[in-house]
């Protein structure tokens, strides 16, 4: 179909057809309501409530894990001090350079 020859036809039938003049009470106030109603969604909005949703199962499974770290202790091991046993490993380089010169 040629797009003219639509284009005329959609024209003569909108002529033949004109609108009414009867608007419904208060159509401009029902849709300026509706238009100020609408909230813009903040994308922080919406990072922040995640957040806050996700921040009560972290601190669940923390208080487990202390609790379970708390009512199973460690074996104690004759390891030594660990404050010893780190600065040996340290000074094992520069204990080595002395001996060698």
């Amino acid at each position: 179909m040629n797009i003219v020859e639509l284009q005329k036809k959609l024209l003569t039938a909108a002529r033949a057809n004109p609108p009414g003049d009867r608007v419904p009470y208060a159509f401009e106030k029902r849709v300026m309501a509706l238009l100020t109603a609408r909230v813009a969604t903040d994308p922080l909005a919406l990072w922040v409530r995640g957040l806050w949703r996700a921040a009560v199962p972290c601190v669940v499974v923390a208080l487990l894990l202390g609790a379970w770290a708390f009512s199973h202790p460690a074996a104690s091991t004759n390891a030594g001090d660990l404050s010893q046993n780190f600065e040996n490993t340290l000074l094992a380089l520069v204990d080595q350079g002395e001996q060698i010169q």
